[in-house]
């Protein structure tokens, strides 16, 4: 070992009597070496104990190590933020035009002919573009740091005021934990950093966002067959894999099921997580259909700009004879297609929706997900504290004869008092009521044995107690079909007796009456465990030959909510379906009852044989997907993606990860299991379907307005081109020079940047919208050539009206070019912002739909500074010339005849076509 690493190993602490020589050299080998090393000896290296660090060490080791945080999460720090918002293909074009007017306007100028005011308009625009985006996502980030803030996930702990204090359990942040923290955890719990187990329990992790392996693997505390698997890792063999360890629980996994206890090894950027963090492995997201659209429609824009401009620049060049001037007014060109307020304006979109939709209790961790959010047309949801009032009652404890039973409810209480993993709301209700009723179904004298923890092949929770006389007997319950599958014998009235066909039809028939009635049923069963059979640890091999002695019935009541919620979901064009874990039976009781037509439910049982392109057909007609394993739902989010669906999921618990994970936006609560947090890209803080639906109205008024921008400005711009190309055949000069259409385009930009502020018209907020490249060239094609019909009206109108024409023919040269420079330009700029009223809305502007204040300022400011320029003190720089005030005559007769064409195509476009933006 170098002296580095020694005196590193030294400085944090990991080291008391130990020799820094005996530890090994980095991260992975540290935790192999600790792996197979005796327990004392690990605490001891580690500088802690199973009591727990005491919270003045805990201090010391924080300020040391820093935060338990992968680097990978942290925003990028400012100056990589301005760097990324000049990285657009935009404005790569716009850097080339830059270089290229260098060279034609200043390289190989004329000392005394160079013009330096192209490339400073160019680079003006390269840099307010690139400013605002910088600007806009800074504060983006931000605002989503903020909110992410608001979602806290925590790990428990052990740890004592002092060294010589009583340990004590806390719940701290996960970015809080430092190497040495002893750490509980229970099913549902992320692994907060690699672990190394003291005690475990029937573990079982899915370390699927490591391995992609999606069954869960046990973990468990004993050496046994680790030493020669962790011994080969640090050796470096060929075949060593650290995940392989089965003592080691690696950061980002998840508890499935069981407990256990394990001390931190590694944090933030030690852990293998953190490895695979720094190396671009881990949090890289699969290109969403967000960004599949931006990037769509932005090489949609750049092909046609490739297209275009060499046409002007080839009639420009050959009908007028100079060739710079040609390219310098084809870059304009190419300019004048480029919407260089893209970036910014999705940007600012999307960080409005954000925070509105924060405002709606919903809280936004990618910003991305908000249009994904809008496009939604099919949710997913589980039924337990979404469609119902997530309060389970305990309604009644049968015997199997369906008589009101109190042995019932005290075995019921024994297994529910007793079980140490994620107490759930049925627990929750078992105990609630047994308090009610006192301590005669609250048996003290029974001592806990060892339990088998719930999952989600089984369904059922086994706990072995023993009585005052040592005693074992196992207490379990469990689904009816799965408890009734390890049960060999029933408790009746009369006494114990077979579980034959008969009594096993008469149960199931009796759980299916309380289905019917709208309540969830519980088996409870009971094996008394020979004394010669008794051991301190149980298997799930040993739930067998039990005697079924009752049921429990439990009433979760649909929400208020709930109904008009779903209403309001399919107003807006958004299916609901129901994936639950629970029995068929009840769930489509629940469905009835807030208005949602069940169908005929599919079962996971029905699922697990069917491949892919069945399931794809049968999953469109299905409402109700009933008794799921987790990956069963994750298959049915993965087949209605197939069909085109755009797939939200609304899932709390461990078994909705892997759905989480793969819907195209994945929804929980604040309240919900850790794992179903960290991958959704969407938190509650309200577990309501109507949160959803102002979500979802929200997304569609974001995505909205991008739209808008995008379908106005191309249009816009290709018509300008359009209306290029007639007048570089037929007038002697450009009808504008080079500068003004920078110019134009850069006023037209800016007052585009308040666009995001505007409101949606409500019959575009009914439906899921999807992005479309090809109705975007379609606009473009349709609504662009309606304002060269008046452009062209204008350069006629320039050279005979205000004399453009008799000045050429009497002068040559460029002779009334001055005056067509500056009527087209007027012209053009007015009806290009005027034209954002008509086009933002599909009904007819002002009269049935009124811009947003800051459209409203920043059109107007827009027009204003249009027809002032040629007035101003600039106009002779700028190429321009005072017009007579006749002039705004004919521009507003001009400016009503293109809004009346442009109101009529718009209809004609919608009828044919059924949609606008």
């Amino acid at each position: 070992m170098t002296n580095n690493h020694r005196s590193r190993h030294k400085q944090r602490g990991f080291v008391d009597n130990a020799k820094a020589s005996d530890l090994p050299l980095s991260g992975p080998e540290v935790v192999a070496r600790l792996a197979t090393e005796p327990l004392h000896q690990v605490l001891h290296t580690l500088g802690t104990d199973v009591s727990g660090l005491p919270l003045a060490d805990v201090g010391q080791r924080q300020t040391r190590y820093g935060p338990n945080e992968i680097a990978h999460d942290k925003p990028p720090h400012w100056t990589r933020q301005l760097v990324s918002a000049f990285n657009n293909p935009f404005v790569f074009v716009l850097l080339a035009l830059v270089t290229i007017s260098f060279f034609t306007d200043v390289y190989f100028a004329d000392p005394g002919d160079q013009d330096y005011k192209g490339i400073i308009i160019l680079s003006t625009m390269v840099t307010i573009s690139g400013l605002l985006r910088f600007f806009s996502e800074f504060r983006s980030l931000q605002a989503a740091e903020k909110l992410k803030a608001m979602v806290r996930t925590t790990a428990s702990v052990r740890r004592r005021l002092s060294a010589s204090g009583k340990s004590e359990r806390h719940e701290v942040a996960m970015r809080e934990l430092v190497v040495g923290d002893i750490v509980t955890l229970q099913a549902g719990d992320m692994i907060p950093a690699d672990l190394r187990l003291i005690e475990s329990r029937d573990l079982f992790i899915s370390q699927a966002v490591l391995t992609g392996e999606a069954l869960p693997v046990e973990k468990y505390d004993t050496l046994g067959a680790v030493a020669q698997k962790s011994a080969s890792i640090a050796a470096g063999g060929a075949n060593a894999n650290l995940l392989d360890l089965s003592n080691v629980c690696f950061m980002g996994t998840n508890v499935v099921s069981g407990t256990a206890v394990g001390v931190v090894v590694a944090t933030g950027g030690d852990t293998y997580f953190g490895a695979l963090a720094k190396n671009v492995v881990s949090h890289k997201r699969v290109e969403t259909s967000f960004d599949r659209g931006v990037n769509s429609v932005s090489w949609l824009l750049i092909r046609f700009m490739l297209v275009m401009v060499p046409i002007v620049f080839m009639i420009n060049g050959l009908t007028k004879g100079d060739w710079v001037s040609a390219l310098t007014f084809a870059l304009a060109v190419a300019v004048g297609l480029t919407p260089e307020m893209l970036p910014m304006i999705v940007s600012a979109n999307l960080a409005r929706g954000a925070l509105a939709m924060s405002r709606r209790k919903v809280v936004v961790k990618r910003l991305n997900s908000v249009q994904n959010f809008g496009a939604m047309d099919v949710l997913c949801t589980d039924k337990t504290g979404t469609l119902t009032q997530d309060r389970i009652i305990l309604e009644q404890h049968l015997d199997v004869a369906g008589d009101e039973q109190e042995d019932v409810l005290r075995l019921g209480w024994l297994n529910s008092y007793h079980q140490s993993g994620q107490r759930n709301l049925i627990d929750v209700a078992i105990i609630r009521r047994a308090n009610e009723i006192g301590e005669s179904v609250q048996p003290r004298a029974f001592a806990k044995i060892d339990e088998l923890p719930f999952d989600f092949v089984r369904r059922r929770l086994s706990v072995v107690v023993a009585n005052d006389r040592g005693e074992h007997q196992m207490i379990t319950k469990g689904a009816v079909e799965e408890m009734l599958s390890v049960a060999t014998h029933v408790k009746t009235p009369q006494g114990v007796r077979a579980l034959d066909n008969t009594a096993r039809a008469m149960l199931i028939a009796r759980a299916e009456a309380y289905n019917e009635d709208g309540f969830r049923v519980l088996v409870v069963a009971t094996r008394d465990i020979p004394a010669g059979e008794t051991k301190t640890q149980y298997k799930t091999s040993d739930e067998r030959e039990l005697t079924v002695c009752g049921f429990l019935t439990f009433l979760d009541p649909p929400k208020d909510s709930a109904a008009p919620a779903i209403a309001a979901l399919r107003e807006h064009g958004v299916t609901v379906k129901v994936l639950t874990g629970d029995n068929p039976i009840v769930t489509i009781k629940v469905c009835r009852q807030v208005g949602l037509e069940p169908g005929t439910p599919l079962l996971g049982t029905d699922i697990e044989p069917m491949d892919d392109a069945t399931l794809r057909e049968v999953v469109g007609r299905t409402t109700v997907f009933a008794k799921l394993a987790p990956l069963h739902k994750a298959r049915v989010v993965k087949a209605l993606q197939a069909n085109g669906h755009t797939v939200g999921f609304l899932g709390d618990g461990i078994n909705d990860a892997p759905a989480l994970r793969d819907a195209d936006v994945g929804i929980s609560v604040d309240t919900g299991a850790d794992i179903a947090k960290e991958t959704a890209d969407i938190i509650l803080l309200e577990k309501s379907l109507m949160v959803l639906e102002a979500g979802v109205i929200k997304g569609r008024e974001t995505f909205g307005n991008i739209l808008k921008y995008l379908n106005m400005t191309a249009s816009s711009n290709f018509g300008n081109v359009f209306s290029v190309l007639v007048a570089s055949a037929f007038l002697p000069w450009e009808p504008m020079l080079a500068m003004q259409l920078l110019i134009q385009n850069l006023i037209y930009d800016i007052s585009q940047m308040f666009l995001p502020w505007d409101r949606m018209d409500p019959e575009f907020l009914k439906k899921p919208r999807k992005w479309d490249a090809s109705n975007i060239r379609r606009f473009m094609l349709w609504i662009g050539p309606t304002s060269s019909v008046f452009d062209i009206t204008t350069y006629a109108l320039m050279w005979t009206v205000f004399g453009a024409g008799a000045l050429y023919h009497a002068h040559g040269g460029d002779a009334g070019q001055v005056i067509m420079n500056s009527g087209w330009f007027i012209e053009g700029l007015v009806s290009q912002t005027l034209v954002v009223h008509l086009l933002r809305t599909q009904k007819i502007p002002f009269l049935q739909s009124t811009p947003a204040l800051p459209i409203m300022l920043s059109t107007s400011v827009a027009i204003a500074i249009a027809c002032w320029l040629p007035y101003s003190p600039f106009a002779g720089a700028l190429g321009f010339v005072s017009l007579p005030f006749s002039y705004f005559y004919w521009l507003v007769a001009t400016m009503l005849g293109y809004i009346a064409l442009a109101q009529m195509v718009k209809t004609v476009y919608i009828r044919r076509f059924g949609r606008w933006f």
